[in-house]
């Protein structure tokens, strides 16, 4: 009956339905065989035929599985095991091209010159067979089968641009990989599919990539053998793959075979190149797509008709020559190098002595080397199982259960998962050989059991690894363009669709600091879309929020709570910052406009609220002249203005003009004129925002802690930051204006010529040891000269006679006005009194104690003080200085320490306090003034002149009226 079978071979591309075709004539008989060239499609095709039949009729048969039913009748097994010489109806042979393959296509050939159906023999595959199926088979007919779909060529496109439903082929683990984890940020994910796999693993995938989950499939050549997948384009990332002996191009059929995935059933495809792979050759572009290529004249072939006499035999018979032409001995395969490599242990060639044992020591050699470590270690294992064979009949089962065991691990990465996989299959593919374990049932679950949790675990691995569930789900649902679901909650996280994909800071989303660039990009554009609604009822809600919500940063940010919504940018005015608003594009001008309106409306309250007397002085329409251009320059400096930058300015005001400041609130302080309720915390903070503003800087000086009278000095800051935080540079610390002027006041009252040294008041009000105070007074312009003396006691000091106080209706002196004439050149100048006769001036604030202003006093001088004699104590000295054992006290006489000017009548400024003891000029007549010190007295032969009425506008009043009383 068999020379009567019916051999057909189906021939045609891919997509033509050849396998289907054959799945339907299988079952058309009562019994039959198909043999298929990978583990993953026998076990897809067991599945289909299980379907149609039911589990109880149909066996699956690989290297490492083994299902057979009692009533078997359909048997489906990769190539290399199918059963031999069962008499079943039909068998077929899919992918018979593979004849050609340098390292199986010796079993194929085989199968094309032996097997066949007590029926039907079928052969499946490329048309580039026809010749050689029709040399070698005589009586084969040829059924040839057109693709039922078009395949086009587009050429070279990027990965990122890759349309989706795309399988991108590589050729190496490192490949495959490298390219999924692109895809994974690029498109959210990939399913991973090699020949290596389990294939519940390829399963999982596969199933993945079908239902959707992602759009994007990365592969090995396996793709190529039959796996039918719903693949629109096909990316080939190279172009020559490693065949287990060197890196060789890819021929025009194999590429075929594998650009041949895309399109299924009527469905067209198209295919081309990415990555670093070159665009393809149009006469190999044009082969793939007319399906057109070179035959294959010659095919692998190795002697079926093996002869187990001896070690030496077997290894000749294996390596006979074939008499065909067409026929090319195969290179030397793995089971053949093995059996060579075992023959030269002496252990092994002595227990080969005899045909059964020369048979098993090949049944041994043919265990696949799935571990792929080294020729030498795949030799040893052999050895060792060959050993417990040979001696006992059954391996020993204690060893198989601690090989079995020590793979039995799911932790670690996917390559150490994968090498784990690899080494049960070794176990997997033992337990299923008959007759090598003692009990095969158990054995054979027990491994089957380890590889289905390896291969969970590995699906696992590489779902975590290469697919982000987010981006493609946000992808799917941007395809659909289906209106997302956004949820925005208390803290500002987004949820798209119940995924996680970023925070609403204020008006802006930030994307997931997980995500990577291209993936970023994605989760933007799928959450901004979903948001759109939610920016307009944030920005309702913003709106209608309290300025007590809203502040700005010392560095012009403007926030709503913690988020940052706008910025603050310079002005046409400088009381009246712009604002720069941070909102998404997607959220549209309506929301942004709104957003900016709001905090336009914050800030300029603010600045009412903290510049009131400022903006009352500028509005002032009863200053005129000269008062209103100083108030026009103390508002474009922010209420503070070094006294020396506009000494002119000052000394050009007349008392009236000086009275309409003071009442608005204005100071002239001998270093600064300032409006004192400007110098709190609040203002100075937004003061210092509005300048660095106006001076266009990058980054702002920050205010001090409030409460400080001295803070480091800042080397670092530009310059004026020290006046417009409130205070002013003297050495290594600024100190607070409105306390350098209380400490001007008493400053005022020293012997600054002749030296003084520093009471305990201007150390108080300045929270400064002796040493700091030394440093700072040199800052002021001072020389401070340390001396060193035996501490006196404290005793009772006798105080002198207090001078008498200047009357509370003198008229106002200022203490700035230099070189008026007529001035008495000995008389010390008052300080500056208050806004008002007898108004203290204060400044109310956290931990700052009030500055009160108080007229000079004028020392009544003594004329029956004798001088002191050169034989006694200078000053300074304690006269039991010399004592043996004194404590000793430091101590600083402080000197004032800038060169008198050349024209004293034409000082700018008052950077030095007035006080007794200044640097004495020339007389109003030219006589040269006295100096002799404090008490020093000046005699004339003149008679006494006739004094002139005292001006009460002269800014000496105060001084000349004192004088008088003190005759």
């Amino acid at each position: 009956m068999v020379n009567d079978a019916r051999v057909v071979a189906v021939l045609g591309p891919t997509n033509t339905g050849k396998t289907t075709y054959a799945i339907e004539r299988m079952l058309a008989h009562r019994t039959g065989v198909i043999g298929l060239p990978l583990r993953l499609l026998a076990r897809e095709v067991y599945d289909r035929i299980v379907a149609l039949r039911g589990p109880s009729v149909v066996a699956l048969v690989t290297g490492e599985e083994r299902i057979v039913p009692p009533r078997t009748q359909y048997w489906v097994c990769t190539v290399e095991a199918m059963p031999e010489g069962m008499g079943a109806d039909l068998v077929a042979i899919d992918e018979i091209q593979l004849c050609a393959d340098p390292e199986r296509g010796h079993v194929f050939t085989d199968r094309l010159l032996r097997a066949r159906g007590l029926h039907e023999t079928l052969f499946l595959g490329s048309d580039t067979m026809r010749g050689t199926i029709a040399s070698l088979v005589p009586k084969a007919q040829f059924m040839r089968r057109e693709r039922m779909s078009e395949l086009t060529y587009t050429g070279q496109k990027k990965t990122s641009r890759m349309k989706p439903r795309s399988a991108i082929v590589g050729f190496s683990v490192e490949n495959v990989y490298a390219i999924a984890e692109l895809i994974r940020r690029q498109k959210g994910g990939a399913a991973v599919v090699m020949g290596a796999l389990s294939p519940r693993t390829r399963n999982a995938q596969v199933e993945m990539y079908q239902n959707g989950d992602v759009d994007y499939l990365v592969a090995t050549d396996a793709i190529g053998m039959g796996l039918n997948l719903d693949v629109d384009h096909v990316a080939f990332s190279a172009l020559s793959k490693f065949d287990g002996r060197r890196m060789r191009p890819l021929a025009p059929n194999e590429l075929a075979q594998i650009a041949g995935r895309a399109g299924r059933g009527f469905k067209s495809g198209t295919f081309g190149v990415t990555g670093d792979a070159r665009p393809l050759d149009d006469q190999v572009a044009k082969a793939i797509t007319d399906h057109n290529f070179t035959p294959q004249n010659k095919i692998n072939w190795r002697n079926h008709a093996l002869q187990f006499g001896s070690v030496e035999r077997l290894i000749a018979t294996l390596e006979a020559p074939s008499e065909n032409e067409r026929l090319i001995r195969a290179r030397e395969a793995d089971d053949l190098r093995a059996l060579k490599t075992l023959a030269q242990i002496d252990l092994v060639f002595a227990r080969a002595t005899d045909g059964p044992s020369v048979r098993l020591l090949w049944d041994v050699c043919r265990i696949p080397d799935f571990r792929g470590i080294s020729h030498a270690e795949h030799a040893g294992l052999l050895e060792t199982i060959f050993t417990d064979l040979h001696q006992r009949g059954e391996i020993s089962e204690n060893w198989l259960a601690r090989q079995i065991k020590r793979i039995d691990r799911t932790d670690g990465d996917i390559d150490a998962l994968s090498k784990r996989l690899a080494f049960i299959r070794t176990w997997t593919y033992v337990a299923q050989r008959k007759g090598w374990t003692r009990d095969e049932s158990h054995w054979r679950e027990a491994s089957r059991v380890v590889e289905d949790r390896l291969s969970d675990a590995l699906h696992e691995r590489l779902t975590q690894r290469f697919v982000d569930r987010r981006t493609s789900v946000l992808l799917r649902r941007l395809g659909q363009k289906e209106a997302m679901v956004a949820e925005v909650n208390e803290t500002g996280e987004v949820t798209v669709e119940g995924e996680f994909v970023g925070k609403l800071d204020g008006f802006r989303f930030r994307a997931d600091k997980g995500a990577g660039g291209a993936e970023e990009k994605t989760i933007k554009s799928a959450a901004l879309q979903a948001l759109a609604p939610q920016f307009h009822l944030r920005a309702d809600r913003f709106y209608n929020a309290p300025d007590t919500e809203i502040d700005f940063t010392e560095q012009g940010g403007l926030m709503w709570g913690a988020s940052a919504v706008g910025k603050l940018v310079a002005g046409s005015d400088p009381l009246k910052p712009s604002v720069e608003v941070f909102v998404d594009d997607v959220a549209g001008p309506e929301v942004a406009q709104k957003v900016q309106r709001r905090l336009q409306h914050f800030i300029d309250r603010k600045v009412v609220a903290q510049f009131e007397p400022l903006l009352a002085l500028r509005n002032d329409e009863t200053l005129n002249g000269l008062a209103r251009g100083f108030a026009f320059q103390l508002v474009e400096n922010f209420g503070l203005l070094p006294r020396a930058k506009v000494a002119d300015e000052v000394k050009a005001l007349d008392q009236d003009a000086r009275g309409a400041l003071r009442k608005n609130g204005v100071r002239f302080g001998q270093f600064t004129i300032f409006m004192p309720l400007l110098l709190k915390p609040a203002p100075t903070r937004l003061r210092l925002v509005l300048w660095s503003l106006t001076k266009g800087l990058s980054e702002f000086p920050e205010s001090p802690p409030p409460g400080l009278v001295t803070i480091p000095v800042d080397a670092g800051a530009p310059e004026g930051a020290d006046t417009m935080s409130g205070y002013r540079n003297a050495g290594s610390r600024a100190i607070r204006i409105d306390m350098l002027e209380r400490l001007a006041d008493m400053l005022r009252a020293e012997d600054s010529r002749g030296g003084f040294e520093a009471k305990p008041d201007m150390l108080s009000i300045t929270g400064m040891t002796l040493e700091q105070f030394s440093e700072l007074m040199t800052g002021l312009g001072y020389k401070a000269e340390k001396g060193e003396r035996a501490k006196v006691k404290t005793v009772t000091e006798v105080m002198p006679q207090a001078a008498k106080d200047v009357p509370a209706d003198t008229p106002v002196m200022d203490v700035a006005a230099e070189a008026a004439e007529g001035a008495i050149t000995d008389a010390p100048k008052p300080p500056e009194p208050a806004d008002t006769p007898a108004e203290v001036a204060a400044i109310i604030d956290e931990g700052n104690a009030p500055i009160i202003e108080e007229p000079a006093r004028t020392p009544e001088v003594d004329d029956n003080i004798p001088d002191v004699a050169e034989n006694e104590n200078p000053q300074g000295t304690a006269p039991d200085a010399e004592i043996a054992g004194a404590e000793m006290e430091v101590f600083y006489t402080f000197t004032w320490g800038r060169a008198p000017r050349a024209n004293q009548n034409q000082r700018r400024g008052g950077d030095r306090p007035q006080g007794k003891g200044k640097p004495q000029g020339k007389g109003r007549k030219g006589a040269a003034r006295g100096d002799k010190g404090d008490n020093a007295k000046t005699f004339s032969a003149k008679p006494k002149r006739h004094e002139k009425p005292i001006d009460p506008d002269n800014p000496f009043a105060a001084a000349l009226m004192g004088l008088k009383d003190n005759k």
